[in-house]
């Protein structure tokens, strides 16, 4: 029988239905506790027929359902419905094939967040449930998250969160891209953010007395855990700190500016409707031109997303940034002429 996104909330109705001894539940009352439930979740619903609850009935009585066993009970020429056992449930019961089916996908689902901190649970979690169901093979996935399991430096990340979580200061040595030796970095961490399928990590430097400083997690070598006073963040809230960038890095003399830009052709209506901040107002100039204007602080991130649209944006405002883009771009072109 095919089910829709529904179903199992209409066989827990049903089934409270049925087991309650206490009223007479008639095709009509299940018809009304099965809509009430709905549009709850979906006011739009159009509620269900019938048809639909007797399909109900004969699926949960089958093998593929739960195997229930139901009493007709006939007053007149109605017929009210309810558990030949009053102490059944198929809350009793052992997994069917849909709530298998559900656990499969979920399975499919959770094993693609293996290695992020809050999810290292299902590392060893999902073989498990792999024998238990007798599971899918790989090529059975039909969800892909966007992520990079080969990326250097996420095994890092549960030490990591663990480190931000008991409150631990580290000592890193790391590699920037533009050094030619690792240096050694003491860190109070506070914060884990990924971006464009990389890993940060931040927290306070005394080297530098800033509570914001960053570390890629790819450029880190190891780590080691010190005994010093762990400190404090008591000054940056970091929903509201990454509220005015775009990615991970926050220029310290930065400031808040308006951006206007001109996206054009399809970019545009991908722009639409993958807004670049929250702050986006746009509105079309004419069939192939749309202006954008945003209120944010340029960052090294901002500068490459506009790069990477090339030919397709041009930047009206600010005029510093504007001719940081066209001395970017006049560079580029010099490498082909």
């Amino acid at each position: 029988m095919a089910t829709n996104k529904n179903a199992f909330i209409r066989y827990k109705i049903l089934d409270n239905c049925f087991r309650n001894t206490g009223k007479r539940y008639y095709i009509d009352d299940l018809i009304e506790e099965c809509n009430k439930a709905l549009i709850e979740i979906d006011p739009q619903s159009n509620g269900i027929s019938r048809r639909q609850i007797f399909g109900d009935i004969t699926f949960m009585s089958s093998e593929a359902g739960w195997g229930i066993e139901l009493q007709k009970y006939r007053i007149g020429k109605k017929v009210y419905y309810r558990y030949s056992d009053p102490g059944f449930s198929i809350n009793n019961m052992p997994l069917n094939e849909i709530e298998i089916n559900y656990l499969k996908n979920a399975v499919n689902i959770l094993s693609q967040f293996k290695g992020t901190p809050q999810f290292e649970w299902i590392r060893d979690l999902i073989p498990k449930l792999n024998q238990g169901f007798n599971l899918y093979k790989a090529n059975h996935t039909i969800v892909d998250f966007d992520s990079n399991p080969y990326l250097k430096g996420i095994d890092f990340l549960t030490a990591l969160h663990h480190a931000i979580f008991y409150k631990k200061v580290l000592l890193f040595e790391y590699q920037p891209f533009e050094a030619d030796v690792a240096i050694v970095i003491e860190l109070h961490p506070y914060y884990l953010k990924q971006y464009n399928n990389r890993w940060f990590l931040y927290g306070f430097n005394p080297e530098t007395d800033r509570f914001d400083w960053n570390l890629a997690l790819d450029r880190i070598n190891k780590f080691e855990e010190i005994s010093k006073k762990y400190i404090h963040n008591e000054s940056i809230d970091w929903d509201d700190y990454f509220e005015d960038i775009i990615g991970v890095s926050k220029p310290v003399d930065g400031k808040l500016e308006k951006i206007e830009l001109q996206f054009f052709g399809k970019t545009g209506k991908y722009i639409t409707s993958k807004p670049i901040h929250g702050s986006q107002i746009s509105k079309w100039i004419n069939e192939t031109t749309l202006e954008v204007n945003l209120n944010l602080i340029v960052n090294y991130e901002f500068e490459q997303f506009i790069l990477s649209y090339g030919e397709s944006v041009k930047v009206l405002y600010p005029l510093s940034f504007a001719n940081k883009v066209a001395g970017r771009l006049s560079n580029a072109f010099q490498l082909y002429s």
